[in-house]
């Protein structure tokens, strides 16, 4: 009976030992995690400072370069904690920001020629002889540039950029036709080329 109580004790002491060993080891790779990613933030941050688009691009290689390994020494340091962190979900992220811009149409032929027909109009109106005919030309010229103008106007949609940075690490902008209900913060996750709520 004591034999059978120590055996009972000895695994129950294991056991606990076992649980402890992995909530620390997953306190310290989500610790080393975190910190790599803010690490990685503040890298990005000093790159944009560079002073020419190679030289950035160069920097933003090295912080990711920095970012991996320093996420490749956690796992190493942390064990299976990391691994099992790691499977929990793959392909989720949170959102960065959420930005409405207004993407100007492609003004068509309709436009110019209304503008065109319109500008020339207006134009013959002005003058007599030679400059009538100069300004019936200025005005056909306006006029079409101007239709133009007012047709891409017309055609101007607003599209919705959603920043996404992913648990990984990667950073990825999906734009949409509508407003698709995502707020800074949220909690996504990739799905069939674009994002979806978790």
């Amino acid at each position: 009976m004591k034999s059978l109580f120590a055996l009972i004790l000895a695994a129950t002491f294991l056991a606990s030992s076992a649980f402890a060993a992995d909530t620390t080891s997953k306190a310290g790779y989500d610790a080393a995690k975190k910190a790599a990613s803010t690490r990685y933030a503040e890298d990005k941050k000093l790159c944009a400072d560079e002073s020419s688009s190679s030289a950035r691009m160069q920097c933003l290689r090295d912080a990711k370069a920095e970012y991996n390994a320093a996420l490749a020494k956690a796992k190493s340091e942390h064990g299976s904690a990391s691994a099992s962190s790691e499977k929990v979900c793959a392909g989720c992220g949170k959102v960065l920001s959420v930005k409405v811009v207004e993407k100007e149409g492609e003004g068509g032929p309709m436009g110019m020629v209304a503008g065109g027909v319109a500008g020339a109009l207006l134009g013959n109106q002005v003058g007599k002889g030679t400059g009538r005919t100069v300004a019936t030309v200025a005005g056909a010229a306006g006029g079409a540039y101007a239709g133009h103008k007012i047709e891409q106007k017309i055609r101007t949609v607003k599209k919705w950029e959603v920043a996404v940075r992913f648990d990984n690490g990667e950073e990825k902008t999906y734009s949409f036709d509508k407003d698709p209900g995502f707020a800074s913060g949220a909690a996504v996750k990739a799905s069939n080329g674009s994002i979806v709520h978790r």
